[in-house]
């Protein structure tokens, strides 16, 4: 089914993308498009191409987005964690320190390349930085 994206006269229609499943997808670090191949050939460098359906990530631009929604995540968990721990528990500053500092440094590794992918998926979802094969270029 096609969709007019922006509703402009003169835009092409395009194929609607389906936003939350691209992103699911990007979050288990697979193809937004096909869900089969691997997005990541590193620990936050996406691949070029995808091995199974071809799909090409060269000019995905996550940036520094993927940092800011980790670290908003993380920061509502430890903090939340650690006002719930103080209300209920009388624990010193040197345990407060081996509990929420290891935490936040394990949640920010293990939820970045999750959400760098699921960023991925998201702009690959609404034809964003070239992924409606259109370029970039200024004209």
């Amino acid at each position: 089914m096609a969709e007019q994206i922006f509703g402009a006269d003169t835009a092409p229609a395009r194929e609607r993308r389906p936003a939350w499943q691209a992103m699911w997808r990007g979050l288990r670090c697979r193809c937004p498009h096909c869900g089969e191949g691997k997005l990541f050939r590193a620990f936050v460098k996406p691949v070029d191409n995808c091995a199974a359906c071809g799909e090409d990530y060269t000019h995905q631009r996550a940036d520094d987005f993927p940092a800011y929604i980790t670290i908003t995540i993380v920061g509502h968990i430890v903090l939340g964690g650690f006002l719930a721990v103080e209300t209920l528990f009388i624990l010193s500053n040197w345990v407060h320190l081996a509990i929420w500092v290891p935490l936040t440094i394990l949640l920010s590794i293990g939820l970045l390349q999750p959400v760098k992918g699921a960023i991925i998926g998201l702009q690959w979802a609404n034809y964003m930085h070239g992924f409606g094969g259109e370029t970039e270029e200024p004209k």
